[in-house]
């Protein structure tokens, strides 16, 4: 057990792809929590969407034993963080738990939006904060440069500032060193009465679900009888553990410590993330402020394609959802879709996570309708509701005023892409707030709807910097806007899963553009099959599917064949306008994937 004076707890922060999992792997080899053997690569990404695509999704946590130079013993607790910005519920509940951070900045690339976004959240959790320069064995790095932006752009003062590299595991050791010399130790005491943050929580196939806690006074032990301050529930700790990065059983976790415990707690609900965590046989009377709710701006339809995985997908999400407090769902039906859930998500990576988790880990075949952000309705009566699916907007007549969600945008990138960048949010509906230079890079600031910034921006901004250009975003409010609710109709039905608010300056170039996908995505039937985008009762955009036609003339010759002929083709009619009225068109998944994809080519 070691004082709490030689307790370290500190966060890893930066952008995407500067090398944070990376130097937690070299901090680990250093301190010996796993032997040459078993190190691989970003060993605390666990997740197999983690590995595959390069990123951090999930904030992971590890405890080191650290000797140093002057011979002092102490107990590094680290937590990897994520960097991208659908993640910053991650990254804040990580801060909440450290007393420092070390931000490190890729050398030859230099500070980026998400280093900003992130460097923000740590100092608004009171974090002491040491700036590391990663990738100097690139011949690229320039240390003087990234020094300067650090200063220029954040303000940070860069004269502890550590030169290393990730790859060859240089400077790591100065790394440890600054780490024991500047950050403060925690703050609490342990024999005061026990009081611990729920810091995470996830669910595991044979212990139930495990509680990732952070002491802050007291002692947390084995057998101990607890309660969760939130709903008064009381259980007994059966295993206490830290990760070494291997989970490790020991007692007990003592004040400034983080570990884990389980209680056998099967049900997902009852770990609320930020709740207060006290011993029953002496509780504390206020709990801890806990974590501010994390708002979903991003809301889309997730269908089962078989009708019978609805219950499974049901149980997916319920599981997802106590291993990712920052999504939301709920049940709803659609005609064309049938049973499903409305889920709101931090952004479009984030449904892309969550979705890729659901199919992999559940074995789930998903359709998802087009996503959409909150809304907010004025009734002419006063009253204020809040639209997630665009189907079910209000008779208009009722409307007063309709606001839309807005975002400031925070793009930094080299200044020969300035013009393109500027004409891109201009066409966005976005209105410049700022512009600053730090060297030859340029930090631009907009106000963008981000009902314009859901689909695409991202991607359309790093091909036209060639990736060089990185963007963050925060929600500033909502503000009115001249929307309008676009349905599209196929065969003369309406199809709610492909409802969509846009502004009605754009309406008629992305009803042109749906119902051109469609046509190419819908297969033919035997009948003509209308497609049409419509504003209330009036049609701005119509695409037609020809119907397969049968040569029913082909043996008519002779004489009287005239007469015989035209009977043929009334005939036909006749049958084709029956078949249309009663016909029913299939749309395939491939259509509703095509129509998400379509904003990306406007």
């Amino acid at each position: 057990m070691s004082s709490i004076e030689n307790i370290r707890n500190f966060a890893i922060i930066a952008h995407i792809d500067h090398g944070k999992s990376t130097i937690a792997d070299r901090i680990i080899h250093k301190c010996g929590g796993l032997t040459e053997r078993e190190m691989k690569a970003q060993v605390l990404d666990s997740m197999d969407i983690e590995r595959e695509r390069g990123i951090t999704i999930k904030a992971q946590t590890v405890k080191l034993n650290y000797k140093s130079k002057s011979g002092k013993k102490y107990t590094l607790n680290i937590i990897d963080t994520p960097g991208h910005v659908d993640f910053s519920y991650e990254v804040s509940r990580s801060l909440y738990a450290c007393e420092g951070s070390i931000l490190i900045v890729d050398s030859t690339q230099g500070v980026e939006a998400q280093t900003l976004a992130n460097v923000y959240q740590a100092l608004d959790s009171n974090h002491e904060i040491i700036p590391i320069l990663n990738k100097i064995d690139l011949p690229a790095s320039d240390l003087e440069k990234s020094n300067k932006q650090i200063e220029d752009v954040i303000g940070i003062d860069t004269k502890n500032s550590v030169p290393c590299s990730g790859k060859t595991g240089e400077g790591i050791d100065e790394i440890l060193e600054k780490i024991i010399e500047l950050l403060p130790c925690p703050q609490g005491n342990q024999n005061e009465k026990l009081k611990c943050l729920l810091v995470d929580s996830w669910y595991d196939t044979y212990l139930g679900v495990v509680i990732l806690v952070r002491v802050i006074d007291g002692k947390l032990k084995k057998n101990m009888r607890i309660k969760m301050m939130s709903s008064n529930k009381e259980y007994y700790v059966e295993k206490v553990g830290v990760f070494t990065p291997k989970a490790t059983d020991i007692d007990e976790l003592n004040a400034g410590e983080i570990g884990f415990i389980t209680t056998g707690i099967k049900e997902l609900s009852e770990t609320k993330v930020g709740d207060t965590i006290c011993d029953s046989t002496n509780p504390l009377n206020n709990a801890l402020p806990g974590f501010k709710p994390s708002k979903p701006v991003v809301f889309c339809g997730l269908f089962p394609v078989d009708s019978s995985e609805y219950q499974k997908l049901k149980d997916g999400l319920a599981k997802l959802k106590l291993n990712d407090a920052s999504f939301t769902f709920e049940a709803e039906t659609s005609s064309a879709l049938g049973l499903g859930f409305r889920c709101g998500f931090l952004g479009l990576l984030h449904l892309e996570i969550v979705t890729e988790r659901l199919e992999r880990e559940f074995d789930i075949n998903l359709l998802t309708t087009t996503p959409g952000v909150v809304y907010k309705i004025h009734m002419n009566d006063g009253e204020i509701k809040n639209l997630q699916n665009p189907s079910n907007l209000p008779d208009p007549t009722f409307i007063k005023l309709i606001e839309e969600p807005w975002i400031k945008a925070t793009i930094i990138t080299p200044d020969q892409y300035l013009g393109s960048i500027m004409k891109l949010c201009q066409n966005k509906r976005g209105v410049q707030t700022n512009l600053s230079y730090s060297g030859n890079r340029a930090v631009i600031n907009y106000e963008i709807p981000l009902n314009e910034v859901v689909f695409d921006f991202n991607d359309r901004l790093k091909s036209m910097t060639s990736g060089y250009a990185s963007f963050d975003y925060e929600i500033i409010g909502h503000k009115e806007g001249d929307l309008v609710k676009m349905g599209i109709l196929v065969n003369s039905e309406p199809v709610d899963a492909l409802a969509m608010m846009v502004h009605k300056d754009f309406a008629q170039s992305i009803g042109r553009d749906v119902c051109e996908k469609l046509k190419d995505l819908i297969p033919r039937h035997n009948f003509m099959i209308p497609i049409q985008a419509a504003i209330g009762g009036k049609i701005i955009a119509r695409e037609t599917i020809k119907g397969f036609k049968k040569d029913v003339l082909t043996k008519i010759h002779g004489g009287g064949a005239r007469d015989r002929k035209r009977k043929l083709l009334d005939k036909q009619k006749k049958g084709k306008a029956r078949s249309k009225q009663f016909g029913k068109v299939e749309i395939p998944q491939e259509a509703f994937i095509g129509v998400l994809k379509i904003n990306k080519e406007i």
